[in-house]
């Protein structure tokens, strides 16, 4: 037996966003936002549910911060709604809104948790969708706009703000395979929302730097999977280094690099000037703090009947499977000693979710016992010390979710949290995982079998 022990000034925390967690979706002059009408058009979320009353944390959030400090959190990464404090995108400001995050920070606090505010986590305002959303350049103006406000009002307790929660999520989702709101299936627009998140990045950077009343750090999150061929056959092979361009590299390249693996070729760059203009790379091309999230590894094979990328997922025979995907710990360590190797970065690294959706029940005893997710924990928490040791300085880990939560397309079935929600009473009961964790938490570390 042995134990594994994290750095004394590791981070403990856990990660929700506002779209999922807050409800109160039209009170105290909030505007709607693109997945308020996503969710409320039938036939949008598997189960027919939306984030209208979610866990009702906009109203709770004192009970759940109490359970936050129970638990023994360092940390509690949450997203701002742009709709809330801004209704209509751009201008007059929801004072009532803005107040809302204000007491959240006091309360964190309070309780010796140190916040963590992510200002975009999927939920642009309908007005400006409406105007043409993140396929519109001025977007990425009116967002460094939006940044302003909140940091100014925050960053007196505030130290760490993220700019974007998965861009590269919120465009292929949202802009070409339509399962996430605003649901369109347009390649072109697709890539147009994705460069001009990056670019509101950068443009949030310099009003963040200007609004900041004490010096703050500025990060971007990142879902990344390292991608792996299904065989040794060279096409397989290539294929899966043309699918790690897509998945990863995409938004890797630019904000670590200042390039774009759409100018390795001559139909990529003719087709980036559609929307990339001189200086833009250069612009995104900032950061004090990478978030990585990390769920699962994507294994693929050549399939010439597939336009654009051909390759097509493989399930791997023999491995464990959640409700959604492979469980693969080593994928971690891959993906955290590959950004190593290849971008020897300058700026902070810190995991920013990672958690396991489960189909979990309360029990008669009043518990909730879900090994699996304890064990998905300890497996990904040995490989992230794994990569440290091999000279990763990751910072912290944020488990995904606090809270069962409302979870995007799939509604409320698939659990992440840490803290089990009854959604008939909101009733909320920490998991066994929860009480897990906050001995973790407590040891800096648990015992690993060895072997």
């Amino acid at each position: 037996m042995t134990h594994i022990t994290f750095p004394k000034d590791f981070i403990w925390g856990c990660a929700a966003s506002a779209y999922q967690v807050e409800g109160a979706w039209n009170e105290d002059g909030k505007g709607p936002s693109i997945w308020d009408s996503f969710t409320q058009t039938p036939g949008k979320i598997v189960d027919g549910t939306n984030g209208d009353i979610a866990t009702d944390h906009y109203r709770r959030y004192k009970e759940d911060v109490a359970l936050m400090a129970e638990v023994g959190l360092h940390a509690y990464r949450f997203s701002t709604a742009w709709s809330r404090i801004l209704p209509e995108g751009i201008g007059p400001v929801n004072q009532k809104g803005l107040d809302f995050y204000d007491r959240l920070v006091d309360a964190l606090l309070a309780k010796n948790i140190e916040p963590y505010v992510c200002l975009y986590h999927f939920d642009l305002p309908l007005a400006l969708h409406k105007r043409g959303g993140w396929t519109k350049r001025e977007t990425a103006n009116y967002f460094a706009d939006y940044a302003c406000i909140v940091v100014e009002r925050l960053s007196d307790r505030v130290r760490t703000f993220f700019t974007h929660n998965e861009p590269w999520v919120a465009a292929t989702s949202g802009y070409v395979l339509g399962r996430h709101a605003p649901g369109r299936k347009n390649p072109i627009a697709m890539f147009r929302a994705f460069h001009h998140m990056l670019l509101s990045h950068g443009f949030a950077m310099d009003s963040i730097r200007s609004a900041a009343r004490r010096p703050v750090k500025i990060g971007i999150i990142l879902n990344l999977a390292p991608i792996y061929p299904g065989s040794n056959d060279r096409r397989d092979t290539a294929w899966a280094r043309r699918a790690d361009t897509v998945v990863n590299r995409v938004a890797l390249d630019p904000l670590l690099k200042g390039t774009s693996p759409l100018q390795e070729s001559a139909l990529g760059r003719a087709f980036s000037r559609l929307f990339v203009k001189p200086g833009d790379l250069e612009m995104i091309n900032r950061l004090d703090l990478l978030g990585v999230n990390y769920y699962s590894r994507s294994v693929v094979t050549h399939d010439p009947r597939l336009p654009f990328i051909p390759t097509r997922p493989v399930n791997v025979k023999g491995r464990e499977y959640s409700m959604m995907w492979e469980i693969y710990p080593k994928g971690i360590y891959d993906m955290l000693t590959r950004i190593w190797k290849d971008y020897s970065p300058t700026c902070e690294i810190i995991i920013t979710e990672n958690g396991i959706p489960l189909a979990d029940t309360v029990d008669a005893d009043g518990c909730v016992q879900d090994e699996i997710r304890i064990g998905f924990i300890k497996d990904h928490l040995t490989q992230i010390h794994l990569a440290m040791q091999s000279g990763v300085p990751v910072k912290g880990y944020f488990h995904w979710s606090f809270m069962d939560n409302f979870e995007w397309a799939l509604g409320y079935t698939p659990r992440f949290g840490l803290v089990h929600i009854d959604y008939n009473t909101l009733q909320r009961t920490v998991k066994e995982s929860g009480r897990w964790f906050q001995r973790v938490i407590q040891a800096n570390g648990f015992p690993r079998e060895s072997g």
